[in-house]
């Protein structure tokens, strides 16, 4: 909510979205988001593929979306239960498919053109920070991309 006001002038007033903890998008929604964005940020807990289903994803066409930021791989009790959970439905493929490189995969193949994403499991707090580095490199600044990850990186 603090990044989303203090970049309020610059272009979150053509966001839209949901909040997770204000409720769960259902799969509609996702696909609307997904099909209708130029950018599009998953700011979650574990894995993002786990909050969509997978062979709706790979039948998506999704050509405008130029830019998918995931800051997921986040980790709490909670979030463990209901991936373990969720889990115990899936062969070890469909889990496999799931990881950060496959995701990237998956999403270039749907026509997403940029993927920014963890590669390993993190903190709620250092996604926060790569959330404010990245929108103010890429916001407020307006640096590229490639730019914003190599700061990232350092």
């Amino acid at each position: 909510k603090e990044i989303l006001e203090k970049y309020h002038d610059l272009f979150t007033l053509q966001w839209e979205g949901v909040i997770g903890n204000i409720r769960v998008p259902s799969q509609a929604e996702w696909e609307q988001l997904l099909t209708n964005c130029s950018a599009f940020l998953f700011y979650g807990m574990e894995r993002f593929m786990s909050h969509i289903l997978l062979n709706r994803l790979v039948a998506m066409n999704i050509p405008k979306c130029h830019l998918m930021i995931l800051l997921d791989l986040v980790r709490s009790k909670q979030s463990y239960q209901r991936i373990t959970n969720s889990d115990i439905h899936k062969s070890c493929l469909h889990i496999a498919i799931e990881r950060p490189t496959e995701t990237a995969m998956l999403l270039s193949l749907t026509g997403v053109r940029s993927v920014i994403a963890n590669q390993w499991y993190t903190t709620l707090q250092e996604n926060a920070e790569r959330l404010e580095i990245l929108s103010k490199n890429l916001l407020s600044i307006g640096r590229t991309t490639g730019q914003t990850v190599r700061i990232l990186q350092k």
